[in-house]
Formats: structure tokens, sequence, C-alpha cells
């Protein structure tokens, strides 16, 4: 199974749009998103292309096979007109003997983290910087932003394929990449 990784859209169409490019070219099985749908936020600029009415309906095309989460930009009206679930905190997979905890980042995070046993992975966005570590004796990930980098880093999505966590620009081109394998 492979799995695909986003998070942070943050209205934005047009970047939406460049990572669903991807998705076609990686053949992922799933969508895993990890919150700020819609919504700019108050403390970022507006997106290119902003538009969640239509971000709402391309989103809406790939229903089943969305994972999602909360992020502190969404709301439950969000949730009414998406066709898939948002507003829980957390959720959690399963995947090759490994619990994948996922969540946005700005409940659960690097300073608040949950109970996780050795070899479990965390995977979070909200920072919008793309990180990729052990720690701990825990992988901790967080995939960046699609449309919304910070500290310089490229727009980004990630890509869980095996043993092997890749962080990866709109290019497609290895960002970053950790073995979760070990």
């Amino acid at each position: 199974m492979k799995l695909f990784f986003i998070s942070d859209i943050h209205g934005s169409v047009y970047y939406l749009n460049k990572a669903l490019d991807r998705l076609k070219e990686e053949k992922a099985d799933y969508i895993v998103i990890l919150g700020d749908h819609l919504y700019h936020g108050a403390r970022n600029p507006l997106p290119q292309e902003y538009n969640p009415k239509k971000v709402t309906e391309v989103l809406n095309n790939y229903a089943n096979k969305i994972i999602a989460v909360r992020g502190n930009c969404d709301s439950e009206v969000d949730e009414m007109v998406l066709n898939f679930p948002i507003m829980s905190t957390y959720s959690t997979i399963l995947y090759n003997n490994k619990r994948l905890f996922l969540t946005h980042g700005h409940i659960y995070n690097e300073n608040n983290m949950p109970k996780l046993s050795n070899g479990d992975i965390f995977i979070y966005g909200h920072t919008h910087i793309p990180k990729a570590e052990e720690i701990n004796n825990i992988y901790v990930i967080n995939l960046g932003s699609i449309t919304l980098p910070k500290e310089n880093s490229p727009h980004t999505y990630g890509v869980l394929e095996r043993e092997f966590f890749k962080i990866k620009d709109l290019e497609g081109i290895t960002y970053k990449e950790i073995n979760i394998g070990k």
C-alpha cells in the first residue's frame, strides 16, 4: 500500500491541483490530509488562487480515498461541505506493524507528544517546515505545506511506501527521506 500525504492546503486550488498531479504520478492508494483544508487563517497571507469552494469540489472528488484530521483553521462548517470527516484531532493507521499517529500539530506536537511505542511514527503538519527524524525511538515527520512553506523550504508533500517515508517537492524531487523499517 502506498500513502500520499498533504497538509496545510489553506484554500489554494492552485497548489492542491499541483499536489494532485503528483498523486497521479505517485499512484498512491490513499490520501492523508493533516488539516487546514479550506481557509488561510488570520496569520497567513492569501495563497495563490485562494478559492475554498473550488478546493471543496476538488477534494470531494477524492472523498472515498481521503483520511483526514482537523487543523487549527478547520471548523464544523467545513465538514458540512466536505464529503469526508475532518473534525478528529488525530487518527491512527496500522502500517507494516507500526502505528502511524496522524495529527495537525496544533494540539499534539513535539512538545506535547501522545503516548507512542518504540518504532511508531508521529506525522503532523502545522509548522509548514518539513522534518524527518528519529527521536527517542519514535519517527517524527512533518510534511511541511503544499501551499505556504516556511523557512525557505519548498512546497512539499509526503509519500509512504514500504519502509521509506519521503518528503518531496511539487516537482516530485525528494527533499527529505527516512527509513522507518528499522
